[in-house]
């Protein structure tokens, strides 16, 4: 099952996050992140996926917690999860976790935007999912592999009447299946559930070339906390069911990943301002090249221009200047020595 029996399972030794944080649940060994208590800003955490995914970011990142890593490796994937409406979350084991400061809200589209541009031709998988918003975004092979994947809550719930839904491994204790919020709050559990078993039916996706990512936007339990209370049952159990559902989904996606995956959560008890952004659904419209672009228009800015632009450049530059050094040569040639035609000519009429 997805989720163990949180009644007979004993963690010893969890990693407390307590108010809004960024953890590591997982991350392969040559992407080194330092243990410490150095705050990150919440608008740098698109920087921090973008590094550690190996690309570059327009502004360095003075930030200790991260380490620079091997030029030619980088992670298959990296996950990120946001969990809204958390004081305290007891996570097991992690890598690293940092305190979360200045905690506005953030999309990693640049980092999309990225993956998508470096990596057209392998269609990578692009994956952004708020469910609580019904807001999807997919790019690449995630049209294929996510193509069933529940996007709207009523399309959730009723997969959660299905065979093979969490209800059936998950202890519900005080929640119920019935009410509006915690309906809102098992729908997100049964969305990280059906993730992962897409992507064990697809492995194929886990072992290419080209890296993939996913973002997921979790807010059952800022539901659940303003309609029951932070100190009701409901709420405890809730985070203790996603304590263990997003631990178990962690290590899901670092092994299909082969080891080589990134997978962060952020919680955060509410954001500063509230973010504004235009959701478009691919199943409802074919892919394009530039998603930022409704005019299916191309990227106006390429990573290889620079690249192309010198060599284009100096190839002009030679070019010009071959020119020119022949021009002055034939120019100032001498018929009569320079020339093999003109010597054998005056040499005939010398002859004569």
């Amino acid at each position: 099952s997805f989720v163990p029996n949180l009644n007979t399972v004993i963690i010893i030794g969890t990693t407390c996050v307590c108010g809004d944080t960024l953890s590591v649940l997982q991350a392969p060994g040559f992407v080194s992140f330092q243990r410490g208590d150095w705050p990150v800003s919440g608008e740098k955490i698109p920087d921090i996926v973008a590094l550690t995914m190996g690309f570059s970011v327009p502004e360095d990142l003075s930030w200790p917690g991260l380490l620079a890593g091997p030029l030619f490796q980088r992670p298959r994937a990296n996950v990120l999860v946001v969990v809204r409406g958390v004081d305290d979350l007891d996570l097991p084991q992690s890598v690293a976790s940092y305190p979360l400061e200045n905690p506005v809200p953030f999309t990693l589209d640049s980092v999309a935007e990225t993956v998508h541009s470096l990596f057209a031709e392998d269609t990578p998988v692009v994956l952004q999912l708020a469910p609580s918003e019904e807001r999807l975004y997919m790019l690449g092979k995630a049209n294929a592999v996510f193509e069933d994947l529940p996007v709207t809550l009523q399309q959730i719930r009723a997969r959660l009447s299905q065979d093979g839904s969490v209800l059936s491994s998950l202890p519900l204790n005080s929640l119920s299946r019935n009410a509006e919020a915690d309906l809102l709050f098992l729908s997100e559990v049964q969305v990280l559930h059906d993730i992962t078993a897409l992507l064990q039916r697809h492995r194929h996706l886990a072992k290419d070339h080209s890296p993939d990512l996913y973002s997921l936007e979790l807010s059952g339990l800022e539901e659940l906390s303003r309609l029951y209370g932070k100190d009701s049952p409901q709420y405890r159990d809730a985070k203790a069911i996603l304590a263990s559902v997003l631990q178990k989904f962690a290590e899901d996606i670092y092994g299909l990943y082969g080891n080589s995956a990134v997978v962060e959560v952020v919680t955060v008890k509410t954001f500063e301002a509230p973010l504004t952004r235009r959701s478009r659904s691919i199943l409802e419209s074919k892919q394009i090249s530039n998603p930022g672009s409704p005019y299916n228009l191309a990227y106006k800015y390429n990573f290889q221009y620079a690249v192309i632009f010198n060599i284009v450049l100096w190839l002009m530059i030679a070019l010009a200047l071959a020119v020119i050094v022949v021009s002055y040569n034939l120019w100032n040639m001498d018929p009569g020595y320079d020339s093999i035609i003109y010597r054998m000519t005056n040499q005939k009429i010398r002859m004569d």
